[in-house]
């Protein structure tokens, strides 16, 4: 059988006083209305297991992780393309080519081929889930403007996405 059961809580199941990195707390499971549930508590409030107890343990509360930096979801960077896609302009289109590099980078939209239209070169691009075809105009970007471009794209997302 599976067991899914919630990680440390952030506070005492007793006193409702939040917990602190290094401090020892007692977890136990208990059956509550046929499900099986984590209660934390200090070792201050710690009287031992309550009636129903199916397990305990001691354990010590970890310190805090620095959280890095944050994971835009390619999936939801997918959606913003096509949007751009749909509605093309002048100003979108290099955000769109840049995109379109960092979703084939990330594999969600792969490379099918290439071509030129009154010498102007496309790249030929499909969605990995079945999406439809793009074609993206080149824009012959230099490597400081495809970074700055990401830059921004970046800072967007997230000021969105937070």
């Amino acid at each position: 059988m599976d067991y899914h059961l919630k990680p440390l809580g952030k506070s005492c199941s007793s006193t409702g006083k939040d917990f602190v990195p290094g401090e020892q707390v007692h977890s136990v499971i208990i059956e509550k209305n046929g499900q099986l549930v984590r209660m934390d508590f200090s070792e201050a409030a710690w009287t031992g297991p309550p009636e129903g107890s199916v397990g305990e343990w001691k354990l010590q509360v970890p310190e805090a992780v620095a959280a890095g930096p944050k994971k835009i979801d390619p999936d939801a960077l997918m959606q913003y393309f096509e949007q751009l896609y749909e509605t093309p302009n002048q100003v979108q289109e290099k955000f769109l080519y840049v995109l379109a590099l960092f979703l084939v980078q990330k594999r969600r939209l792969k490379l099918e081929g290439s071509r030129s239209e009154d010498q102007t070169s496309y790249l030929q691009l499909s969605g990995t889930h079945g999406e439809g075809n793009f074609d993206i105009r080149d824009q012959d970007l230099e490597e400081a403007e495809i970074e700055a471009l990401q830059q921004q794209l970046n800072t967007q997302f997230l000021e969105e996405w937070e």
